[in-house]
């Protein structure tokens, strides 16, 4: 199933409009046009009219307000794939969104240039003409301000899980807490979120669970389909499962800015689990240290088995 992506509308930051300086102050022009550019933190009621305003394009289809809101590095992870903003605009056109509606926002901001939304969506409309799933869908979507214009960045949604889930066997979580190690070092983690997003991963596999909650900031969030957890369940969930068979694949950063990367990547299980998941986490530098601060995880979807594509969320088009 493909997604939706959820979007926002330009931020013409006030700030860049800021009182100039009495005549008798000789400020050299070079001070107040930086001045100008400062940025100031956005709100989250800020962010959120401009991310509803754009789901608004949408269902005017009027595609070249919607393109104007990407930025040209934009990326989507969808169920089927990793989609640029080419592949995005093309597609949009077989969609005919006639509602959304949103729920549970919450605001993480990265710096005064960077925020992520998180949220809950739920659609009516049609892809193909054919009916698309309402959801609800756990969405994550990140902005940047690019001289001095808020702009989409990234999104992902997963489909929310209406079965209950099964617990795991009674000797899951002792198993764990009984072979985990103390953190001997703590990992040292830098600008390359894929380098980063590996040493999660040997953490999960040698069972070093002090070391993984060590890598994340205090208000990370992390969006599965089964649930919403913060760094404390976060860390309690990994510790109910072995990692030492997964295989991961198809590995993509990119940069938001000095203080923001993101990566994903797909997530293979041993058989006979569940289907892949591709994964994204965007990680961010926080006072000379980077920490994850947000993990997505969305099934891909079964290959159509009829001659039409299943519609889906969030139709996109051609993969990078």
């Amino acid at each position: 199933m493909k997604k939706i992506l959820a979007l926002v509308s330009f931020l013409i930051v006030a700030a860049a409009a800021c009182t100039m300086e009495p005549a008798a102050n000789k400020e050299p022009a070079a001070n107040a046009n930086n001045a100008a550019r400062t940025t100031a933190r956005p709100s989250e009621a800020d962010m959120t009219a401009r991310e509803k305003a754009a789901w608004e394009t949408l269902k005017k289809k009027d595609l070249v307000a919607f393109g104007d809101l990407l930025s040209s590095d934009y990326i989507e992870v969808a169920d089927d794939g990793v989609y640029d903003k080419a592949g995005i605009i093309a597609d949009l056109k077989d969609l005919n969104l006639a509602d959304a509606t949103f729920s549970d926002w919450k605001m993480l901001p990265i710096n005064n240039e960077a925020v992520i939304l998180t949220y809950n969506t739920t659609l009516k409309g049609t892809y193909k003409g054919m009916d698309l799933p309402s959801g609800p869908y756990r969405s994550a979507a990140a902005w940047v301000n690019r001289d001095g214009k808020w702009q989409a960045f990234y999104y992902q949604q997963t489909l929310v899980k209406t079965a209950p889930v099964a617990p795991p066997p009674a000797s899951s979580s002792p198993a764990a807490k009984a072979t985990a190690t103390p953190a001997a070092k703590p990992m040292e983690m830098g600008s390359d979120p894929i380098a980063n997003e590996k040493m999660v991963w040997d953490s999960f596999k040698s069972k070093n669970f002090d070391a993984f909650a060590a890598m994340l900031a205090p208000d990370f969030i992390e969006l599965e389909a089964d649930n919403v957890y913060d760094k404390a369940g976060s860390v309690k969930g990994v510790a109910m499962m072995d990692a030492s068979k997964f295989e991961l694949s198809d590995w993509k950063a990119v940069k938001l800015n000095n203080d923001a990367a993101l990566v994903t990547y797909l997530v293979k299980p041993p058989p006979p689990n569940s289907n892949p998941e591709r994964h994204t986490s965007i990680w961010v530098n926080r006072g000379g240290k980077w920490m994850g601060l947000l993990h997505v995880g969305t099934p891909v979807a079964a290959p159509a088995t009829g001659p039409a594509a299943k519609p889906t969320a969030r139709p996109e088009a051609t993969k990078k």
